[in-house]
């Protein structure tokens, strides 16, 4: 953000997420916290860049509710807050928004959601909107990043008034399409404030039965509140209704004017999306005979129209939804098939829009990047497990090291929720008698929902063996810190936390040592087989891509490696089965390297059978190893 638009004014071309940070520091916020997740992270990253330039604090937490509840406390104590988080995220900070409803605010406090649809980044696509209904915070959806900066700051202004925290829902497209945004004044932020303890603050039952009538009382005020709410608005005529809420609307505008339909249809372009805006939404129902609501996932803005034109009487039909219209991300295609139905217009077979040809494009399977320390691990493992003849449950979790799923690996046989690896681990320890179980978690995530359930096992003594694979930082989301990145010389070790949970078993070993990965891999199979317990290795070496980094800036040459082709046998071990996408094979099978891709770590040099592989001049590892640890 701070490269792209500096501090100043103009107009900027932001990506989504930047526009809400930049409509965060034009209200004046003070605190922002947040744990990374894609389609969200930009929000904060842009923030923690500009954070010492506008004086405001900045925090990347160790998960959403620890953000949430620390954004929480600053718009109690009369500072302006924001934090951000991916859908699934916010089921982890779920408990935090329930009660803060109760609670409310002194000051702004937005909540960004970026939801997922189409799954582009996730395991679900949960429709976040549903968090208002059952929390009673209302949600509002921005159409582009223009309006998503206006939208932010209008928000704060409204939560404030209202002293109440609000959801602002942004999508992947949203999130991470640029647009033009014009760019106000950043006011000097008010960082520090005063807390005023007040039985409301403590949601004990007696306090929190008179907190639920008062927020009953405070959503109907909301509700006439939203009714005149600016980013609303009704346009055009007919005898059809459209509702469009979010980006949403920005696809049914274009797909209206494609084909031909601006004197039939009257449109409710919707930004708050819950509650909607009842006044308006008659006011725009008045006079026509169907409404045709065009919105990503669940009918959340048609449950809430046809609910209120049954409550008013009103006679125009809702027209349903298709099962398959509740999946995945609107697009303009969509958008014009929805239209077409309701005007019983013919449908457009796939491939018109291309002139009837289709682009194949080649499968990419995703890869770990050249380097990766996960690489030499994971090709370890696999071998020992074939070799040994291990009958093991692979429980995974959410990280880069997810790709170990695919091919030629396959060491991930759960994928399902932070954290879920070790705790679905427990459960397969007590009931699997003929497998060994081995969990994988990242050090990121093993922060963020790891340590309870490492805690359960060492208690409840499920034996399993932990691989807690420490890169060093959070890669998957951009490399964001996390308690195990070295800070100013500050950071809380992996294997002093387990060691006070009362594990046994600890052993922190270089990926990059295949011979220590499986001797040590087998010995923890030993101890948590023999002792029923858990076992924990923790494999440390920094992600490849911030070595990199650090070796350029200290001005090091990246030395690639080089194949011996009179040693090399043609045995496909290296692009096979290590898999280094740096490494393929030649018309003869023959290895060869790609010195632009290659980042010199020499992982390849212990996988090859024959010794083959070489730098390509002499270069003292030893002396680089400390861009690695």
């Amino acid at each position: 953000m701070k490269r792209t638009l500096g501090l100043g004014s103009g107009v900027a071309l932001l990506l989504g997420n930047e526009a809400i940070a930049r409509g965060a520091l034009e209200a004046g916020i003070g605190v922002a916290a947040a744990y990374p997740g894609t389609p969200s992270s930009e929000v904060i990253g842009s923030l923690e860049e500009v954070a010492r330039d506008v004086g405001i604090y900045v925090e990347w937490s160790t998960n959403e509710k620890v953000a949430f509840e620390l954004c929480w406390a600053a718009a109690l104590s009369g500072v302006r807050a924001i934090t951000a988080m991916k859908h699934v995220g916010l089921n982890v900070a779920a408990d935090a928004l329930m009660s803060s409803a109760y609670t409310g605010v002194e000051e702004g406090f937005v909540v960004v959601s970026a939801d997922d649809p189409s799954m582009w980044s996730s395991q679900n696509e949960q429709d976040n909107r549903l968090y208002g209904l059952i929390s009673y915070v209302p949600v509002f959806e921005p159409e582009s990043p223009g309006e998503a900066k206006e939208l932010t700051k209008s928000l704060f202004e409204f939560s404030s008034r209202m002293k109440h925290p609000v959801i602002l829902r942004s999508t992947t497209r949203l999130s991470h399409i640029r647009g033009p945004v014009e760019l106000g004044p950043i006011p000097k932020p008010k960082a520090t404030g005063s807390f005023k303890p007040g039985p409301r603050h403590v949601l004990v039952p007696g306090n929190a039965r008179a907190q639920r009538l008062e927020l009953l009382k405070k959503m109907e005020v909301m509700k006439r509140e939203l009714a005149r709410f600016p980013f609303n608005k009704v346009y055009g005529d007919g005898r059809t209704l459209v509702v469009a809420p979010g980006i949403s609307h920005a696809y049914v505008s274009e797909a209206i004017s494609k084909l031909g339909l601006e004197d039939r249809v009257r449109v409710l372009k919707l930004v708050s999306v819950h509650p909607v805006p009842e006044d308006l939404l008659l006011k725009a129902v008045d006079g026509v005979e169907r409404v045709v609501v065009v919105e990503e996932l669940e009918p959340f803005v048609e449950l809430q129209v046809r609910s209120l034109l049954n409550r008013e009487g009103v006679r125009a039909s809702v027209v349903a939804r298709e099962p398959d219209e509740r999946a995945y991300e609107m697009t303009l295609e969509r958008a014009e098939a929805i239209l077409r139905r309701a005007f019983d217009m013919p449908p457009v077979s796939r491939g018109t829009d291309t002139g009837g040809s289709q682009l194949a494009i080649p499968p990419r399977p995703p890869v770990f990047c050249p380097g990766c320390p996960y690489r030499p691990l994971f090709f370890e493992l696999r071998r020992t497990l074939n070799r040994e003849r291990i009958k093991a449950v692979l429980s995974g979790d959410i990280g880069c090291y997810t790709l170990a799923y695919f091919p030629p690996y396959r060491l991930q046989d759960t994928c399902v929720e932070m954290g879920g690896s070790i705790g679905l681990a427990n459960g397969f320890s007590r009931v699997l008698g003929d497998s060994v179980v081995v969990s994988t978690i990242g050090d990121s995530t093993f922060y963020h929902t790891g340590v309870p359930a490492l805690i359960n096992a060492v208690y409840n003594e499920h034996p399993q063996v932990v691989l807690i694979l420490d890169n060093m930082t959070t890669a998957m989301t951009g490399h964001q810190p996390n308690p195990s990145t070295r800070v100013d010389g500050r950071y809380v070790p992996i294997e002093n936390v387990v060691r006070g949970i009362g594990v046994e078993f600890i052993s922190v070993v270089d990926p990059y040592d295949i011979a220590r990965v499986r001797e040590e891999f087998l010995r923890a199979l030993e101890h948590s087989k023999t002792r029923r317990k858990p076992a924990v290795l923790i494999f440390r070496r920094k992600c490849a891509l911030e070595a990199l980094r650090d070796m350029r800036e200290a001005g090091e040459e990246v030395v690639p490696y080089v194949v011996d082709l009179a040693k090399c046998i043609g045995c496909g071990i290296c692009y096979n089965f290590f898999a280094c996408p740096a490494i393929s094979a030649r018309d003869d099978r023959k290895a060869e390297v790609d010195p632009e891709l290659c980042v010199g770590c020499g992982a390849c040099v212990p996988v090859c059978p024959v010794g083959a592989f070489q730098p390509s001049k002499p270069v003292d590892q030893e002396r680089l190893s400390k861009y690695w640890f």
